[in-house]
């Protein structure tokens, strides 16, 4: 693996991870942290995270990841949840909110930092912790031995997750089910030993642990860690990777850009650029179908390449293989385009309680617009109501501490009930159409999916976020969210003052622009699908704020509950006034 230290990627050795592991799991011993305790891991992605993680799973405890962008309140309900005895934190901002937390978890013997030397009762550092281990190793000449007494079933982590109300369930996942879906996923996505990853995603998901984290080891990746999401694009370009992970806007990020690129260029580089699209998309339509590519289109695609895609495979350090999507739907529009760019993206699908994978696309089977298939010793069926339950070694243990929730999630014959709603094609396809708690049903009857609607809007470059709501109304509305930073150029550009947010939004030429740009993206909508109304909403949604879950996904529920007055006036309004189209908050 390799950390950006001072400007420099630093790395290390599968060895020296090895004796670095060994030593923290024997200092884990030595502070008394027993087989079957549970051990936090508040952290950004970093060496120090993955050795951690290792040296309580050698240790035989189960481990906790904490998302460090949870707020103490947060923070404290998962370590007590859990019962943790010690807890690894990365840095001071870190340690600063489990101080403030710290008289409310009793269970806590242990604050091991990875950085710096700070005093306090029950404070020890992270090198001391190593020095610990390393000084009695040579009195635990078993220690690979001891590690492998651990069996399938024991608990390796507990993982918690937030759904869009209440308290966040703690998954416990078991080696057994953590191993079954490594092997699985990598029967599916093979890489050739010495390639390499950006590892982006947070650790604190089971999505990047187990696709960036153990499948890389498992294969003999490189595992390279970006410094952070905002220095993604550098970190490309420096480690030049052949695989990443990332969630679908990450990837809308990038087609946004690029197609303002082309926009915004002279005459001549936007016809060009077009024309590129049209060749690249109809190429990739062909390999997809497995037919035969004309001697005229592969020519033209060549040259297609040459002259736009080759400078788009650059920005992304011009290696990549493939990409990786999970976490949410990913637009079959970005995927054949990135397709026809040379940069493939495998959709894939699973949920914290499944290890994660589900299913995946692969090379040469691929099918835009679905998941793809079931990986290895993994069953998938569709129940009567439409929704997707799976069965397999990969399925977790269950809740902890909470008996209750997990009989309602695992029913008596072991399939777990997803909450999705899908459908699975004639060759095995896996195709997502909704959540089964989010599907809108109008007061007309009409079924609509929001989340492939959310996604088309945040293909915009003027959009950031989109909530799409009007269970048992009328008609459906779209709340949004600009893209401020856009916004705020697009402002200046055109004359238009607004010393706040709140002033932006307000302005009738900034609420036409919005309304006009959403409605781009939604030409190919049946018409009750499309919003009759847009609320322009004046700040982004944050965790902190309680709009969205740590993986970012966004809690719909408490987005109609804040916005609630607003929503209804637009009902209203529109009932007064059919003609409007366009409201700020």
């Amino acid at each position: 693996m390799r950390a950006r230290r001072n400007g420099t990627w630093v790395p290390i050795t599968y060895g020296e991870l090895k004796n670095r592991v060994r030593s923290l799991s024997l200092g884990l011993r030595e502070l008394g942290v027993m087989p079957g305790e549970r051990v936090g891991i508040l952290a950004e992605n970093r060496p120090e995270w993955a050795i951690a993680d290792y040296a309580c799973l050698t240790a035989r405890c189960a481990d906790v990841p904490v998302y460090p962008t949870l707020p103490a309140k947060q923070i404290a309900y998962i370590l007590n949840d859990s019962g943790a005895v010690a807890l690894f934190v990365s840095n001071q901002a870190q340690l600063a909110k489990v101080l403030e937390i710290r008289a409310e978890l009793p269970a806590l013997r242990y604050v091991i930092p990875f950085e710096g030397s700070p005093a306090g009762e029950g404070m020890v550092p992270f090198a001391q912790m190593e020095e610990k281990g390393a000084a009695v190793a040579a009195s635990h000449p078993n220690w690979e031995r001891e590690a492998l007494e651990v069996v399938p079933d024991d608990l390796a982590t507990v993982i918690y997750t937030s759904g869009t109300t209440g308290d966040p369930k703690g998954v416990m996942l078991t080696h057994r089910n953590i191993t079954s879906n490594v092997l699985g996923s990598v029967a599916a996505l093979p890489l050739e030993p010495g390639e390499s990853c950006l590892s982006l995603l947070p650790l604190s998901h089971i999505f990047e642990r187990q696709g960036g984290h153990y499948s890389m080891l498992q294969q003999g990746a490189v595992i390279n860690y970006a410094e952070s999401i905002d220095t993604a694009a550098r970190d490309l370009l420096e480690t030049r990777p052949t695989v990443m992970l990332a969630v679908p806007r990450l990837y809308e990020k990038i087609y946004a850009r690029a197609l303002e690129t082309a926009v915004s260029g002279s005459p001549v580089k936007r016809k060009i650029f077009f024309w590129a699209k049209r060749v690249g998309e109809a190429w990739a339509d062909r390999s997809l179908a497995h037919r035969p590519i004309p001697p005229g289109l592969a020519i033209q695609r060549a040259l297609a390449d040459r002259l736009v895609f080759s400078k788009i495979r650059a920005r992304t350090g011009g290696r990549i293989k493939y990409f990786v999507s999970g976490g949410a739907p990913l637009s079959a529009e970005i995927a054949r385009f990135f397709l026809a760019a040379g940069l493939p993206i495998f959709e894939g699908y699973g949920l914290t309680e499944t290890s994660p994978t589900i299913t995946v696309n692969r090379l040469g089977r691929t099918k835009l617009g679905t998941v793809g298939l079931p990986i290895d010793g993994v069953q998938v069926r569709i129940a009567p109501d439409g929704e997707i339950v799976t069965k397999g070694d990969s399925v977790m243990r269950g809740y902890y501490n909470k008996p209750e929730a997990t009989a309602e999630a695992i029913d008596a014959d072991g399939w777990f009930h997803t909450g999705d709603i899908g459908e699975i094609d004639a060759d095995g396809f896996l195709k997502i159409t909704d959540r089964k708690k989010d599907l809108i049903v109008t007061a007309g009857g009409k079924k609509i999916a929001p989340q492939p609607i959310e996604a088309l809007l945040r293909q915009n470059p003027f959009i950031s976020q989109a909530v799409i709501l009007g269970d048992k109304r009328k008609f459906p509305i779209a709340l949004i969210v600009p893209e401020f930073a856009k916004l705020e150029t697009w402002a200046k550009a055109n004359n238009i003052s607004g010393s706040t947010h709140e002033e932006l939004v307000r302005h009738p030429s900034v609420q036409e622009l919005l309304t006009a740009e959403a409605k781009k993206h939604l030409r190919d909508l049946a018409q009750f699908e499309v919003p009759k109304r847009f609320l322009i909403l004046d700040r982004d949604f944050t965790i902190v704020g309680g709009e969205l879950t740590p993986k970012l996904s966004v809690k719909r529920r408490v987005v109609e509950k804040r916005y609630e007055s607003a929503i209804e006036a637009i009902y209203a309004e529109a009932e007064l006034h059919p003609e409007k189209s366009a409201h700020s908050s």
